[in-house]
């Protein structure tokens, strides 16, 4: 607990997001703008396998910043103070993330370690303030992270090469200590509505960050039919990508986080947010990468690797909202699954003709599941309503094995 007369870092009850939290947040889309040129720049193998491996330190650097702020008052002057000189970190490690695999890989290694560790011994400080509980499930976490910390920053100052396997190194590091914290029975002090709030605002940033990338594609060139075309057809498939997310799924999430019971609340947030959200945020990257394209070249047809970005950034992006939700719900969104696979086979067919007919069947078969989805209402209404009444609280639950349309 707070010494007496000194102001608790730990909110006393749970808390929407703040201004503080999005200004934080928008200094990490500012990141992903800067993954999406690396990757439009590097669209080969070699160049994803780096732009996947960046994000990641991007993205976890993100999502472990949410779980600390999450539980803690987020008005108190030295939470914002401590955001806001992350907030600054931030900055300086988005800003060297195209230079990051060249020989000032420091510029991002050293301020993406700051980062971490002001949201790591924030977190260790918040939670201390949580009385009646053991506190060594945070310090364990805050132990092993220490690893992969330390292979970024000696991954920085080598050679490229070899900076590569350090940096994997770090991720798999980062992967073992989540689940040993998930591992050890202890509860996570954590606020269902707030964490789904916090992805869902990240989510939103970014497919405006895919519109913002066609428009600039779009504003400086002569208006032709080609280009109003693609660039209807980019924006028509970002507004279906909205609504795949937000037009039930979110509040559904949101709903089961809620329901579930503490001691399995920090393991199914770390898997339904933390960990299958980076592979859904990814997609979006690669849906901006293949819309810069296509907005540049609307007369020509696309590459076979603009196609695929296109294609696999919408079946991450849809397929991974599916994931997080069977692991919140046990249920399988049948609809996705099938539409998926349809739209793979529909783009080999079309992949060859003129760029905006990639884009239509990709807009069609989002436009199908948002349809087949939309037949489900009612029962999306029932959790919206379910939830509305409890926005804060949770039910003890377990997720049962049925398929959803």
């Amino acid at each position: 607990m707070a010494r007496s007369g000194r102001r608790s870092l730990r909110a006393s009850e749970p808390q929407p997001v703040t201004f503080v939290e999005l200004f934080f947040d928008l200094v990490f889309v500012f990141a992903v703008t800067q993954i999406t040129a690396l990757t439009a720049d590097n669209l080969t193998v070699g160049g994803v396998l780096r732009s996947v491996l960046l994000f990641w330190l991007i993205w976890w650097a993100w999502t472990q910043f949410t779980w600390t702020l999450n539980p803690a008052d987020t008005t108190h002057p030295g939470v914002r103070a401590l955001t806001l000189a992350a907030t600054a970190a931030a900055f300086v490690m988005a800003t060297s993330v195209t230079h990051a695999f060249g020989e000032d890989g420091l510029w991002f290694a050293i301020p993406y370690v700051v980062v971490r560790l002001l949201g790591l011994g924030l977190q260790v400080l918040v939670d201390l303030e949580r009385p009646g509980v053991d506190h060594a499930i945070v310090s364990r976490w805050t132990g092993l992270s220490a690893i992969g910390l330390a292979l970024v920053l000696v991954g920085g100052a080598v050679s490229p090469e070899a900076r590569t396997w350090l940096w994997l190194l770090a991720i798999v590091a980062d992967l073992v200590a989540a689940a040993v914290a998930g591992r050890s029975g202890s509860t996570w002090d954590l606020n269902p509505a707030h964490i789904a709030e916090r992805h869902g605002l990240f989510v939103i940033i970014a497919i405006g960050e895919s519109l913002i990338v066609a428009a600039t594609g779009v504003a400086g060139e002569p208006r032709t039919a080609s280009l109003v075309a693609v660039a209807g057809a980019a924006l028509l498939v970002a507004c279906l990508l909205w609504w795949s997310y937000f037009g039930w799924l979110k509040d559904a999430l949101e709903h089961h986080l809620s329901s579930a019971p503490p001691e399995r609340l920090g393991n199914l947030t770390r898997d339904a947010f933390s960990l299958s959200h980076f592979p859904l945020i990814a997609g979006i990257i690669g849906f901006a990468v293949a819309t810069e394209e296509i907005v540049a070249h609307p007369d020509e047809p696309a590459s076979a690797a603009v196609v695929a970005a296109l294609g696999v950034g919408v079946a991450l992006f849809v397929g991974f909202s599916a994931v997080s939700y069977w692991r919140l719900s046990g249920r399988i969104l049948v609809a996705r699954v099938v539409l998926l696979a349809v739209m793979a086979g529909a783009l080999v067919a079309v992949a060859a003709l003129a760029p905006v007919w990639p884009l239509v069947v990709v807009a069609g078969a989002l436009f199908a599941i948002v349809a087949i989805e939309a037949a489900a209402a009612p029962q999306a209404k029932a959790i919206r309503e379910d939830h509305a009444q409890r926005p804060l609280g949770r039910e003890r639950g377990g997720p049962d094995a049925r398929a959803d349309v």
